[in-house]
Order: structure tokens, then C-alpha cells, then sequence
């Protein structure tokens, strides 16, 4: 299989970037900026015909020339896994992933993810994230439960990424905090990073971020909690945990960022995402209820 090429020139409004941040703003959604510089790495993106690095600043004029190598075959193991499909077609399915399962195999996780359990109920998924994440366009905590719209074939994981760049997906969830929640609505616009002491975690951080937007709606208070509806228009890491914890909300049982309750995960479900879908053009949305550890948390909070 041959290798996919990309050309740019520089533009002026372009000058004095980095090349591998350049990349990634030029770059499809899909190619991350890690790949980006694995690829510089392997002499696998040119500049002006000759071997690129990453730290080197772009010029006017320029031109980059990268080629993205073909996919490699998966050697991650299909699982009989059961699975909560919620909608399927020949170019992307959607599921209710469990709280508890990871999204997609990393070091010292390889077996039981929602990738190994896709593998043995797909013939194909889309190659574009790369091995360990065939089909994965998005994801969510090991500890959330909810929805995820997984792509199949690689024209349908380019329209959804693009819809994700584009921050046009929507993606409501359902969280319970700890405090009682005084403003009916809110919106958390703060960056998000990697935590400057503990690489496991993410912090509000104005260096070395990204943007990312919550907003949230107050659906009901107890006595020391409130059950709050959430929407993101930005997918960052742990954003949802991150945001209400910093704000002086944390999410009950999220240990990771602050609170402990009689639910042993982050009280966080994935409830509704909507999206066009990428080859038929019509909008389709779906909706997961709660599960039950959630329901019988939120019984409990109603009766104290």
C-alpha cells in the first residue's frame, strides 16, 4: 500500500511557527500531533525536498511534503465482550459503553477495552487512529458510562472528525457534584493542560493548554450535591472533572480530583450525542439512560 501524500506552501500569515504546530493545524483532524512528530522522526516529512525537524520555524514560501505511512495490521486481540449497541450501519455503529471499560488498548491495558470487544463484533473499522485505536474517533473515561459513535470505514471517521474539530457534535451529559450548585447556569471557559506536578492528571493550566468550554444546568439540589445536566464544546482530557472540581464542584466519587461517595467511579454518564451523519448527510441523535449505580445514587442524595 502506498503512502498518503500531503503539499503545502507556507503562507505568510504562517511565518515563525513551529513545523509540527503547523502540521497539526493543517494536518486532517485524525493525525495527532505525537504521529506528526513520529513521522518527522522517520523522515517521513520533507522540507524543501529535505528530512524535517520539529522544532524548526516555518518560512514563507516553503514547502512540506509528508507522507503518511500506510496503516499498520492489528495485532490486538478480537474479545467476546458483550456489547450495548444502541444504532448500526456499514459506516459507523454507536454504543453504550459501560463505566468501568476502557475505550481503547494502552500500555499495561491491552485486553478487555471497547477495542478488543469492536474487533470481534466488526469485520472492519476505520485504520485511521492508528493500531491501537481502530474505529476510535472520540472517547470517554474508563470511569464514565455513556455514548460513543465509533467510525467503520475511514470516510466515515474523516466526517466525524471533522465535525469534532469543527465543535458541531453534541454531547450532553448527566453529572452529580458535590456542593449545592447556587447558579442555575453556568459556563466554565478555562484552558485545560497536563498537571504541572502529576502527569496523571489535568489541571486548569494557562501554560501549555488547550481551550475548553463547559457549560452546565442545574436539574436538581440536595442537601450536599446537586444533579446537573453538562454540555461540552470541546473534548479535552477529564474536561468535565477538571472544570467542576476547579470551580469548587468536584464530581462525587472522583477520587482522582477530590471526593469519594458511596459510587465507586466519577458520577459522570455520557447521555445524548448528536452528530450529521458523514455519508448520508442526515442528522441523527441518540440518548442512553442512566445506569443503574446512578440511579440509586441519585435515590439515595433525594432521600437525605
Amino acid at each position: 500500500m502506498e503512502k498518503k501524500k500531503f503539499t503545502f506552501t507556507v503562507d505568510q500569515n504562517d511565518k515563525g511557527k513551529r513545523l509540527d504546530k503547523y502540521l497539526v493545524e493543517n494536518l486532517p483532524e485524525d493525525i495527532s500531533r505525537s504521529f506528526i512528530q513520529k513521522m518527522i522522526n522517520e523522515g517521513n516529512i520533507l522540507l524543501n525536498g529535505e528530512p524535517a525537524k520539529s522544532h524548526h520555524k516555518v518560512s514563507a514560501e516553503e514547502s512540506i511534503e509528508v507522507r503518511v505511512p500506510p496503516a499498520i495490521a492489528s495485532t490486538i486481540n478480537a474479545e467476546k465482550i458483550p456489547l450495548n449497541i444502541v444504532y448500526e450501519d456499514k459506516d459507523l455503529l454507536v454504543v453504550n459503553k459501560p463505566a468501568g471499560m476502557v475505550v481503547h488498548p494502552a500500555p499495561g491495558n491491552y485486553e478487555g477495552t471497547l477495542v478488543n470487544a469492536l474487533l470481534n463484533h466488526c469485520k472492519n473499522l476505520s485504520g485511521i487512529s492508528g493500531v491501537m485505536k481502530p474505529g476510535i474517533v472520540h472517547r470517554i473515561d474508563k470511569g464514565t458510562s455513556g455514548l460513543l459513535v465509533v467510525a467503520k470505514t475511514d470516510r466515515a471517521h474523516k466526517g466525524l472528525a471533522k465535525q469534532f474539530k469543527a465543535k458541531s457534535i453534541k454531547k450532553v451529559y448527566i453529572a452529580v457534584v458535590k456542593g449545592v450548585v447556587q447558579l442555575d447556569n453556568g459556563i466554565i471557559e478555562l484552558p485545560i493542560g497536563r498537571h504541572a506536578r502529576d502527569r496523571k492528571r489535568m489541571a486548569v493550566n494557562f501554560v501549555r493548554s488547550k481551550d475548553a468550554l463547559t457549560r452546565y444546568k442545574v436539574l436538581e439540589r440536595f442537601k450536599d450535591s446537586t444533579l446537573l445536566e453538562v454540555r461540552i464544546e470541546t473534548g479535552r482530557t477529564h474536561q468535565i472533572r477538571v472544570h467542576m472540581a476547579y470551580i469548587g464542584y468536584p464530581l462525587l466519587g472522583d477520587v482522582k480530583y477530590g471526593t469519594r461517595s458511596t459510587l465507586f467511579r466519577p458520577a459522570l454518564h455520557a447521555k445524548t450525542i448528536g452528530f450529521i451523519h458523514p455519508v448520508t448527510k442526515k442528522y441523527m441523535e441518540f440518548t442512553a439512560n442512566l445506569p443503574e449505580d446512578m440511579k440509586e445514587l441519585i435515590d439515595e442524595l433525594k432521600k437525605n
